[in-house]
């Protein structure tokens, strides 16, 4: 299993994955919601894990440019789809990683993972490569699933089944402290942790990170 294992995986997944309804409306709005409280006008915004677009389109119309990125070239192609019949200023996609990106260091002024950091095969190197992409005291903004504080069965046993037999991608288990303290150890200062989940239990923390 590696990363283009699971390129491959989204790619077949992605339409689909287009067609899907996202779970809790009400709790997405309030994430969109806070997260234009952090970025506006003269703001350069990276999205890593963008999936097919839907929070690119409705948040890069707030900054100056908006890079959204995707390691499925399919996921990209339907971005692309989207933007091209409601184009939005400022506003790119493109299939890439963190770490292919890091030639660019120091150009946003925010990098956004929602629903990401949990499918990453490298949590800390990630994380180290996010720190090197931002500018000066930016940004880190996530809305991530800790596996480890679901229901066990979830993540010893449902997701490496499903992934034995191709019906899932890699999916990191941690709990919400984990998580804390590798971004911590990233070089990055919590300045919020909350949840915006409408309804059941919110095992995704939105966390606004600073870095150091």
């Amino acid at each position: 299993m590696s990363i283009a294992t699971d390129a491959r995986f989204w790619d077949r997944s992605s339409r689909r994955y287009a067609m899907g309804a996202i779970a809790d409306q009400a709790g997405y709005e309030r994430t969109l919601d806070r997260t234009r409280t952090l970025v506006g006008p003269g703001d350069k915004v990276l999205e890593l894990g963008c999936g097919t677009g839907t929070t690119a389109l409705r948040l890069a119309g707030e900054v100056e440019d908006y890079l959204a990125t995707d390691i499925s070239a399919g996921m990209i192609a339907i971005a692309n789809e989207k933007h091209a019949a409601a184009p939005v200023r400022g506003l790119v996609f493109r299939t890439a990683t963190a770490e292919a990106l890091t030639a660019d260091a120091a150009q946003f002024n925010a990098v956004l993972g929602f629903n990401y950091l949990h499918l990453v095969r490298d949590l800390p190197g990630t994380l180290r490569s996010i720190h090197t992409l931002l500018a000066a005291e930016g940004l880190f903004i996530s809305k991530t699933p800790c596996v480890g504080d679901m229901n066990p069965l979830i993540g010893f046993a449902l997701l490496p089944a499903m992934r034995a037999i191709g019906k899932a991608p890699y999916a990191g288990v941690f709990r919400k402290a984990d998580l804390s303290r590798h971004i911590s150890a990233a070089g990055f200062v919590i300045l919020a942790t909350e949840s915006h989940a409408t309804k059941g239990n919110d095992s995704r923390p939105y966390i606004v990170a600073r870095k150091r």
